[in-house]
């Protein structure tokens, strides 16, 4: 194998080599006529530089406002999702209250009291009823965090409320399309904010009239399912509505806000202050139902005024295509409510008459193109007064490019492998993602450095490479080559996977669902199972090492990574590698043999560690965490865990819930007798079946973006720093780390 390494290197080199002399041969013969045409070089020069400059400019124009309308339709599905999720959590928390025996019993009898004609609004205020209701309701609204409550019956008449002066009076007009089109007909919704008609507590304690207010509604039902009514409770749309439109926004002007069919803002600008000192907004005011959503035509932020009312002016742009119901992204620019010159992206809730659109200034969206502008310019300016330099520096320069290119390849050859880009570095070696000389097919590339390891090292990455490469299962890592480079750099090629681990994966989703966290694991007990077969313990599972990728057009395909912790059970395969009484893995995921004799470990050690990474996966937390390692180990050895469903706050099902518990017994007799009997006994799990392919190509399509946006992830391209070794101290040996 180093045979053919060097062969190869050299060929290479001297390839480069002839290629560097056959060029400097053609500019020497040519020499001659540049010197003697030397006034064509600024044209040359001048015309290609230009034609050069022009389309990269206007491609990473392109590009730039491509990024900027994907990164503002990325930041409005955010927030829509994030609105869309808590108005839903606001319909369930309203239909609970509706659903109360007590309430739907004293709602039936009071709006059958408001419904006749007869009955004045004195009479309402004076039934019992309605005290009954309001103390029923105060304990509802209270647990809920609602602040009053409306009951409307068929006729659209306020049967009962909190506030006294609302009761027998007719339904907002603003309030009427969601109790006619959604409660009435058994649909709980959520109306967007508006001004209130009745006295209520401003934010800054004030009480007056036209304070922002929104009701969550929810039909009451009898007990045949007809509705009887509508109840509305009141939301404060500054506590959290305002607040979920801020979950994500760019830069520094950026800003995304909701509004309604009549074009009025109905959440809270970042822009009060500069509002108020336009003159949008009164010193006591706030944004939230009093800014008119229009075009003025002038950028008021400049001391511009426009020349019309504000009522008279149009709707923005992007309000306007929403109100139609045509979402959209508008990157070439349009005037917001302020003047100001904003690039946006929008879209409309029919369900809730509700737009929501997310913008930003353009002079801040567009810098970085105005820069790349300023700095073309720049050039096209300097090439005149450098064009009398380009023949003297024209073949320097290319020698020396020339040169410099040389010495790269030099640098970033091993061996047939061209090293393309570090992907992680520890301090005993690197990880580079690579492609093979001939075959050009992605691979990752780990290699000592020669000046920082010892005869040790070099034999512990050697017996490494050795012994992964004896697996073939598919779920583990494939060594595809290794060898010695002629300075003595011991490296190995591997597959270069593009996918997640599990720690990522958790860490930016959350706990997975169990049908998937079985079939990740199943896979993990596959690779497990061949490595144990040849009495190997790879004493070191943990969800960084394991990669989930699309393989094949296979989705949630798993990857075990790393067995450069790997210790064979027969100890003659060892050749003294291993120091006696040091302990290796991570605290999180060992076992208690593997921490008070680690010296003595079998496949059910690994055992231990799937399910803990099991644990992870459906809880989202590790068994057993502490502030120190010590406590953390000290948990493994002696402490329960506690049960997943507990520690989630939701049922998992019993069959997965006990598999996990049984592999993280103290015991290793207790737990299942090998990784292929575990992979059997996840098989059989009812909860397997909730995870289908085509959940998992689902996932991948809608949360996988691939470089840059979620993970790539290169077998142990990080794991040099990620794996702890701990070190227990024998008498009369050397403490390894």
């Amino acid at each position: 194998m180093d045979s053919r390494n060097d062969k190869s290197t050299s060929t290479v080199a001297s390839a480069v080599s002839s290629g560097a002399r056959s060029m400097i041969r053609s500019v020497a013969a040519s020499s001659i006529w540049l010197r003697k045409s030397i006034w064509v070089w600024p044209i040359i020069a001048g015309l290609l530089l230009s034609a050069v400059g022009w389309f990269l400019r206007a491609g990473v124009e392109s590009r730039l406002k491509e990024d900027r309308a994907s990164s503002l339709e990325t930041i409005l599905n955010a927030d829509v999702e994030a609105l869309r999720l808590w108005l839903r959590s606001q319909e369930t928390a309203a239909t609970a209250v509706t659903t109360d025996p007590e309430v739907i019993a004293i709602s039936q009898k009071m709006v059958a009291l408001a419904e006749r004609p007869e009955i004045t609004q004195l009479e309402l205020l004076q039934s019992p009823l309605l005290q009954q209701l309001r103390e029923v309701l105060d304990i509802e609204l209270k647990a809920h965090g609602y602040h009053g409550f409306i009951l409307a019956g068929p006729s659209l008449r306020i049967a009962a409320s909190q506030r006294n002066e609302l009761v027998g009076i007719e339904l907002n007009p603003e309030d009427k399309w969601y109790v006619v089109e959604r409660a009435l007909k058994g649909k709980p919704t959520v109306s967007v904010p508006r001004k209130s008609n009745s006295l209520l507590p401003a934010r800054n304690g004030q009480i007056k009239v036209g304070v922002p207010t929104m009701l969550a509604w929810a039909p009451i039902l009898d007990a045949e399912g007809k509705v009887l009514a509508a109840l509305g409770l009141r939301i404060r749309p500054e506590d959290e509505f305002t607040e979920i439109l801020d979950i994500a926004r760019a830069g520094k002007t950026g800003e995304t806000y909701a509004f309604n069919r009549e074009g009025v803002m109905v959440s809270e600008s970042r822009f009060d202050d500069e509002l108020r000192r336009i003159g949008l907004l009164t010193e006591d005011q706030e944004s939230v139902t009093n800014i008119q959503l229009r075009d003025p035509g002038i950028n008021m932020m400049q001391g511009g005024r426009p020349d019309k009312r504000r009522s008279e002016l149009p709707l923005t742009r992007n309000v306007a295509a929403a109100i139609e119901g045509e979402p959209g992204v508008d990157i070439d620019g349009y005037r917001d409510y302020r003047g100001v010159w904003t690039v946006g992206a929008w879209t409309w809730l029919d369900d809730y008459h509700l737009g929501v659109t997310t913008e930003q200034d353009e002079a801040e969206a567009f810098a970085v193109l105005r820069l790349m502008r300023f700095v073309f310019m720049g050039l096209f300016a300097l090439l005149a007064l450098a064009a009398a330099a380009i023949f003297v520096f024209s073949v320097i320069v290319a020698h020396m490019n020339r040169a410099a290119r040389m010495a790269v390849i030099e640098l970033k050859q091993l061996g047939q492998y061209t090293l393309d880009e570090k992907l992680g570095e520890g301090g005993m070696g690197v990880v580079y993602r690579a492609h093979h000389a001939m075959l050009h097919r992605p691979t990752a590339v780990k290699f000592l450095n020669a000046d920082k390891t010892n005869e040790q090292s070099v034999a512990r990455f050697e017996r490494e490479v050795q012994l992964t490469s004896q697996l073939t299962h598919p779920n583990t890592i494939s060594i595809y080559d290794y060898g010695r480079t002629p300075e003595g750099i011991f490296y190995y090629a591997m597959e270069y996977l593009q996918g997640i681990d599990l720690e990522d994966l958790v860490r930016k989703f959350g706990p997975l669902p169990e049908g998937r966290a079985i079939r990740i694991l199943e896979q993990v007990c596959g690779s497990l199972a061949e490595a144990h077969a040849i009495g190997l313990v790879h004493r070191d599972i943990k969800p960084a090492n394991v990669i989930l990728s699309v393989r094949g057009g296979l989705y949630d395909f798993a990857k075990l990574l790393d067995f450069g912790l790997v210790k064979a059970l027969d100890q003659r395969k060892e050749s003294q590698l291993t120091t006696m009484g040091s302990m290796a893995g991570t605290p999180l995921y060992l076992s208690p043999e593997a921490i008070e004799n680690p010296d003595n470990l079998d496949a059910r050690s690994d055992l231990y560690a799937v399910g803990a990474v099991g644990y992870y996966l459906v809880t989202g937390t590790p068994v057993f965490d502490g502030r120190q390692v010590l406590e953390i180990l000290q948990k493994h050895v002696t402490s329960v865990p506690e049960s997943p469903s507990k520690r989630l706050g939701k049922t998992i099902s019993p069959e997965f819930e006990q598999l996990l518990l049984k592999c993280l017994a103290k015991n290793p007799a207790e737990r299942p007798s090998s990784a292929g009997a575990l992979a059997d006994e996840l098989d059989q799990c009812p909860a397997r079946s909730t995870w289908s392919k085509q959940d998992a190509e689902q996932w991948w399509a809608t949360k996988f973006r691939g470089p840059g946006e979620t993970t790539v992830a290169a077998p142990t391209a990080a794991n040099f720093e990620q794996t702890v070794m701990l070190t227990k101290t024998v008498p009369g040996q050397d403490t390894a780390t």
